[in-house]
């Protein structure tokens, strides 16, 4: 089993290489042949391949799958993508148009009628996605619930066991191409009204408050240090809204985010998300 799977591992290695070469090139213009931008979004679509993965407990983000998802938007043209309550004009169709009871079951996640999966997107087994909208290049572990009216941005990650609440916003990042995806690690939860953009990574385990607002730029503060730091939640983080005085000083508040407080796993594993949002 070990050494199928490093053949396997060698394998797809082999294949992103190829890929990131042929991508990169068609990037700069030194030749116009598209079908690996094809190929990747077929390989994005599938789940082979992914625009972040983790290495060695660092997260990595393949920057030639966001070229080829930009570039899949400069070769195509829009065109009529008819359904079933109305017809779109789009260049991406949706992932599960004309899937049948095999596909679904292949698949193994349930899509709820009003949700709208992008093609180049992957959603794992026993994840549900309720109406919603999945944009292309994003990944969705297993097990994981996608409420209602929730935005999952284009190359947005999120991981196993995660609940995003109804109404939350992740954002996503093609341009500018050097920005990191929105990362969800590993059983979140993110409250409803919540909103991640701008490349923030929130690590396994955490809890969002609802209405909490995270950009690289929001100040997090953490409570019990007064530790000051931005863009990324530590791992079984407590966070709620908050505000803190603007330097100018008077009335004048700004938002931030506050880390309440960190449990750890077992805790996190024993106590209701009710409770660990209670002060």
């Amino acid at each position: 089993m070990m050494a199928r799977s490093l053949t396997q591992n060698r394998e797809k290695n082999k294949i992103c290489t190829l890929l990131e070469e042929e991508i990169n090139a068609l990037w700069n213009r030194e030749h116009g042949d598209t079908s690996c931008v094809m190929e990747a979004l077929k390989l994005l679509n599938l789940g082979q391949i992914r625009v972040a993965e983790k290495v060695q407990d660092k997260w990595v983000v393949h920057k030639y799958l966001q070229k080829a998802i930009l570039l899949f938007f400069r070769q195509s043209q829009s065109q009529l993508m008819p359904g079933e309550l109305c017809s779109y004009f789009d260049k991406i169709p949706l992932k599960t148009h004309g899937w049948s009871d095999a596909d679904f079951a292949t698949a193994g996640f349930r899509a709820v009628p009003g949700c709208f999966i992008r093609y180049g997107a992957y959603v794992a087994a026993s994840a549900v996605i309720m109406p919603s909208i999945i944009n292309i290049g994003s990944f969705i572990d297993e097990n994981s619930m996608i409420d209602s009216n929730v935005l999952v941005g284009s190359c947005a990650q999120i991981g196993k066991n995660c609940h995003i609440s109804d109404g939350v916003s992740i954002g996503g990042v093609l341009e500018p191409l050097c920005a990191s995806p929105v990362i969800i690690e590993d059983n979140c939860f993110l409250g409803i009204k919540s909103a991640v953009a701008e490349g923030v990574l929130i690590e396994r385990g955490s809890v969002l408050a609802a209405g909490t607002i995270l950009t690289s730029s929001t100040k997090i503060i953490h409570r019990e240090t007064g530790e000051i730091s931005y863009g990324r939640i530590p791992a079984y983080s407590v966070v709620v809204p908050g505000t803190y005085p603007a330097s100018s000083g008077g009335d004048i508040h700004l938002g931030c985010a506050i880390i309440v407080k960190r449990v750890n796993e077992q805790t996190r594993k024993k106590t209701s998300i009710n409770a660990l949002l209670r002060l």
